[in-house]
C-alpha cells in the first residue's frame, strides 16, 4: 500500500476489516504523523514549538463486540493481539499504545466497551515523524465513534499523552499529541508547551513544497543523550537562578543577553546548549510573525540557522544528517534546511520551491549513496488534518 492514495487505503482498511471479522465496520478513524517545522529541544524547557501534521497516517476501522474483549489486527505485519477490557496490562507490543489510550478513556468516565480493530499505517516509525502519537489519536477517534463519547479540543492530546507517559511508559512532550490531534489542512500548529495555549497558522506555500528527507539512520543514541540534554538544561536555569535571575523558573524565561550577561558563571558546554534553547524559541516566535506575513524565504534562513544551531550549540546531529541538509543548501531553489526531530537521526525537513524538487531528490540520493552507502527516502506533504472519526457502517 505504499504508493497508495488515501482513498485506496481507507477502502483497502474496510474490506481487510471484513476479511478479517466476517462483518463490516461500524468506524473508520484515522490521525496523521508529524514534522517539526522549527523548534527543537524546546518543548522540555517550557518553550515554543511549531509542527505540522503530514500527509502519512495511521488507520483504524472498527466494530464494537460485547464480551469485553479487544482483539487487534495490525497490515503492517506485526503480531495479532488480543486484550481484556477489565485487565489491560503493559504487554511490551505494539497493541500497549491502544491499551493506554483505552484505559485513560475508561478513567475519564467513557463508556468504552470490547471492539475488533484493522490497523494499518504508512508513518515510517523510528523516523522522528511520530507514528506513535498518531496511533494513539486514531484510536480516541476509533473510540469517540464507536462508543459515541466526544472529547473536546486539548483534552484529546493530553488524554493521549497520559497514555504514552503514564502506560506505555515513554517519558515524552505534548507536542506530537497536540499535532497529531489539533492539526488542519493547510496550517501550522503554534504551541506554548508552558501554557498549552495554541493557534493553527495559515501555511501558503504558494509555489514552494515541504520536502522531509528520512536518513534511514535509527536514532541510537537519543535516550543517553537526551537526558544529558535536559540535564545541561536544568544546570544553566540553576546558574541563571543563583545570579539572581530569580524570574527564570525554565529557559523560556532567558533571553541570550542575559546569558552573556551571566556567561563567566557557565561551562563552556551548559551555555551552548542553554543558547540554543533560548535562540530556537526566538525562531519559532519569528517563525509564526513569518508565516502570517507570507515570507517563506525569511522563515528558510531560520531553518538554516535552527540547523546550526542544533549542529554546533545542541550537538544532536550526525555526519549523515549534516550531509542531507548542506546538500540541499547548495541546491538551487531550496530555501533552507535543517533535521528535525531528536538528532542522531531521522529526518530533515527542506523548504524548496517545486521546479527544484527533483534536482533537490537527485542530488541528496547521489550524495549519500555515494558517501554512505544507503538511499535517503525523500517525500513531499502539505499540512494535513489532524484525527478525525466517521460511520462507515
Amino acid at each position: 500500500m505504499t504508493n497508495w492514495t488515501a482513498a485506496e487505503i481507507e477502502e483497502n482498511v474496510l474490506v481487510q476489516f471484513e476479511k478479517h471479522f466476517g462483518e463490516k465496520p461500524e468506524v473508520l478513524a484515522s490521525a496523521p504523523g508529524r514534522v517539526n517545522l522549527i523548534g527543537e529541544h524546546t518543548d522540555y524547557n517550557e518553550g515554543f514549538v511549531f509542527p505540522m501534521a503530514i500527509q502519512h497516517r495511521i488507520w483504524a476501522a472498527g466494530r464494537r463486540r460485547a464480551d469485553g474483549r479487544i482483539r487487534l489486527v495490525s497490515l503492517n505485519g506485526m503480531p495479532e493481539q488480543e486484550l481484556a477490557l477489565e485487565n489491560l496490562s503493559r504487554k511490551g507490543a505494539w497493541s500497549d499504545y491502544v491499551a493506554g489510550v483505552v484505559l485513560e478513556a475508561q478513567k475519564a468516565g467513557q463508556p468504552v466497551g470490547g471492539f475488533d480493530a484493522v490497523v494499518y499505517g504508512n508513518v515510517p516509525t523510528g523516523s522522528g515523524l511520530s507514528s506513535s502519537a498518531a496511533l494513539e489519536v486514531c484510536t480516541l477517534h476509533l473510540l469517540m465513534g464507536l462508543f459515541g463519547f466526544e472529547i473536546e479540543g486539548k483534552d484529546q492530546p493530553l488524554l493521549c499523552h497520559r497514555a504514552e507517559t503514564g502506560f506505555v511508559g515513554v517519558n515524552c512532550g505534548v507536542m506530537d499529541q497536540f499535532i497529531s490531534a489539533l492539526g488542519r489542512k493547510d496550517h501550522a500548529l503554534f504551541l506554548d508547551c508552558r501554557s498549552l495555549d495554541y493557534d493553527n497558522i495559515p501555511v501558503r506555500l504558494g509555489d514552494v513544497v515541504v520536502a522531509i528527507t528520512d536518513s534511514k539512520v535509527k536514532r541510537g543514541l537519543v535516550d543517553s543523550e537526551y537526558n544529558a540534554r535536559r540535564r545541561e538544561c536544568e544546570e544553566g536555569v540553576r546558574i541563571l537562578q543563583e545570579a539572581g535571575e530569580t524570574q527564570v523558573k525554565a529557559l523560556r524565561d532567558a533571553t541570550p543577553e542575559m546569558l552573556e550577561r551571566h556567561r563567566d558563571k557557565f561551562p563552556e558546554v551548559v551555555y551552548r546548549r542553554c543558547l540554543h534553547v533560548v535562540t530556537e524559541d526566538e525562531r519559532v516566535l519569528r517563525s509564526v510573525d513569518l508565516f502570517r506575513r507570507g515570507d517563506l524565504e525569511g522563515f528558510g534562513k531560520l531553518l538554516n540557522e535552527s540547523h546550526r544551531s542544533l549542529r554546533d550549540n545542541y550537538e544532536v546531529s550526525c555526519p549523515e544528517l549534516d550531509t542531507l541538509v548542506e546538500t540541499a543548501w547548495n541546491t538551487p531553489g531550496v530555501l533552507g534546511s535543517r533535521l528535525t526531530g531528536a538528532g542522531f537521526g531521522g529526518c530533515t525537513v527542506t523548504l524548496v520551491r517545486r521546479d527544484a524538487l527533483e534536482n533537490l531528490v537527485e542530488a541528496q540520493t547521489r550524495v549519500y549513496r555515494d558517501k554512505f552507502g544507503k538511499t535517503p527516502e525523500v517525500f513531499v506533504s502539505q499540512p494535513e488534518q489532524g484525527g478525525e472519526h466517521r460511520r462507515v457502517g
